[in-house]
């Protein structure tokens, strides 16, 4: 039986104006990736963010990202490896901390925003992210996007890599993402999405801008949870998998 995880990014806002997370949403992930502070949230936001993910018995991962709240971590940033890396162990020793005090574990790391794909394309920010990982638990896997050219760098540093694909994000015929502000770089149709999803997981392929499909193998599908669509598209999704005989569970669990 086919298997794949559905993650959502969450906690990602801050104090009064904290939105806690939809319980519709949560109902149809099985992972959540939360805000560690440097792009988004606080450790209230956080925390909640954490007790609403536990009490869904969903898996919990640290969302890390380069220190930029202004630009919500989409700012690409040229900073020395050890200081990515100090950076992402502060973070995650954030994360960890909120965790043990609700009882909670965390299970995964995935980079948020311009670390992400810095860590995909760069090998020195590759091996110093993975050294922060692995310095404060080397059984934590690392989320990236599906055909990282640096897989093998983390891999190498001893993490385990899970690959992503994205349910809310338009791909090129190059199989990169479509940048945001141009066509088809945000899709927001709970039919689509599910059709997405189950090409992925079934088919070993995703539909791209142009009409066509390029291979693409994933094991967790990502929404983003600040997306006013993100609950419809989460159960979409989950219901057309379940249809389609796919187990939908999280990707860190040890047996996955």
């Amino acid at each position: 039986m086919a298997t794949i995880d559905l993650n959502g990014d969450l906690g990602e806002s801050f104090g009064r104006w904290r939105l806690d997370p939809e319980p519709a949403l949560l109902a149809a992930l099985t992972s959540v990736n939360l805000a560690c502070g440097f792009h988004g949230g606080d450790p209230s936001s956080i925390r909640a963010a954490v007790r609403a993910a536990d009490a869904h018995r969903l898996a919990i991962g640290a969302h890390p990202s380069f220190y930029d709240l202004r630009g919500f971590g989409r700012t690409p940033m040229a900073l020395p490896p050890d200081v990515v890396r100090d950076d992402v162990v502060y973070q995650l020793g954030a994360l960890q901390a909120l965790c043990r005090a609700e009882g909670a574990t965390l299970r995964h790391v995935k980079p948020h925003g311009a670390l992400y794909h810095t860590v995909a394309g760069d090998p020195d920010v590759a091996t110093a992210v993975a050294e922060a990982i692995a310095s404060l638990d080397p059984g934590l896997p690392i989320v990236l996007p599906a055909g990282a050219a640096t897989a093998a760098v983390v891999e190498d540093a001893g993490l385990m890599v899970l690959y992503e694909a994205f349910l809310d994000r338009g791909y090129g015929p190059d199989g990169r993402l479509v940048p945001r502000g141009r066509p088809g770089a945000l899709i927001d149709d709970p039919v689509e999405a599910a059709d997405r999803a189950v090409a992925i997981v079934v088919h070993g392929v995703v539909p791209t801008v142009d009409g066509g499909e390029v291979a693409l193998r994933a094991q967790t599908l990502c929404l983003h949870g600040d997306g006013p669509h993100a609950a419809a598209l989460a159960r979409a999704a989950r219901g057309a998998l379940e249809r389609a005989g796919v187990d939908v569970r999280p990707a860190s669990d040890a047996d996955a």
